[in-house]
């Protein structure tokens, strides 16, 4: 089973800003790849949980809608930088998990002024920090979509 983990990143920082400051707070090599999109950026490192290499993919965030429908409000919609976090190891969807959320741990233990959504195949929130309240970590099975926004709201920025 393919997973994906990202955290969604919202700051007062252009984009690249924010990804030169992660690949230096945590402790990664950029990435020289011709096939990265503009405005994205690689990187890679040691695994935080597991023995392994890591590898961190910063770029905009296209998911989320500038002026959604009512009905179509998400918690990622402010959001404008995604990092997709990626364990090199063997396939290990709870470890893959893990190694997002430490990332995602380290990332709000380090910046207090940029707001971030730790996300789980791009459906299920499991985290969120939002700069004056804190970390809040939501129920498994909790939707980034708005039949959530009750549980969500308070801890995203809309």
């Amino acid at each position: 089973m393919s997973t994906d983990d990202n955290i969604f990143l919202a700051g007062n920082e252009q984009l690249a800003g924010m990804a030169r400051w992660l690949g230096e707070a945590l402790g990664l090599e950029a990435v020289e790849d011709s096939d990265l999109k503009d405005g994205a950026y690689l990187f890679r490192g040691r695994a935080r949980t597991a023995d392994g290499e890591l590898y961190v993919l910063v770029e905009p965030n296209v998911y989320g809608e500038v002026d959604p429908e009512p009905a179509d409000v998400s918690a990622i919609d402010r959001y404008q930088g995604v990092v997709d976090v990626r364990y090199a190891g063997r396939k290990d969807e709870e470890l893959q998990e893990r190694e997002a959320r430490a990332i995602f741990d380290e990332l709000s233990g380090r910046r207090p002024d940029l707001a971030m959504v730790l996300s789980h195949n791009m459906a299920l929130l499991t985290a969120a920090y939002l700069p004056g309240a804190g970390v809040r970590s939501f129920p498994p099975g909790t939707s980034l979509d708005v039949e959530d926004i009750d549980a969500w709201r308070p801890w995203v920025i809309t």
